[in-house]
């Protein structure tokens, strides 16, 4: 038999797990342009570049700390500029977010759904898209 207690701990469970998994199912709404559910690697960067372009208000071609509004870490920002001029170039967020895509792809498929976005790597993935 089924206490009240183990009810109570299901609903709880249901409704803290509901937001992240309705969070990454959007976001495979969002970003999935071929519409199978699932998000590939270019659908990823497509997505990246096009929130780059939003963040360089002055049209530089770069971003700095501020204009990445905390997607990264100093210390993430520091290990993604080789160049070490304190600024990302296009081509040095798409790497930094091909990296985290691969992280979020445990069975290497070369997809992401709604379950690989929702886990930490994952969510990791989602804060460069938005």
């Amino acid at each position: 038999m089924i206490s009240r207690r183990s009810i109570a701990l299901a609903l709880t469970i249901a409704v803290l797990s509901g937001p992240a998994w309705s969070a990454s199912g959007s976001a495979v709404k969002m970003f999935d342009t071929d519409n199978d559910g699932t998000l590939d690697l270019a659908e990823v960067k497509k997505a990246a570049a096009a929130l780059f372009a939003r963040l360089d208000p002055d049209h530089d071609g770069t971003l700095d700390a501020r204009e990445l509004r905390g997607r990264l870490t100093a210390k993430e920002l520091a290990a993604a500029d080789p160049d070490r001029d304190g600024t990302l170039t296009l081509d040095e967020y798409l790497s930094v977010v091909e990296q985290r895509f691969n992280a979020a792809n445990p069975d290497k498929d070369g997809t992401l759904d709604a379950k690989e976005l929702n886990s930490r790597a994952g969510r990791a993935l989602l804060r460069l898209l938005r």
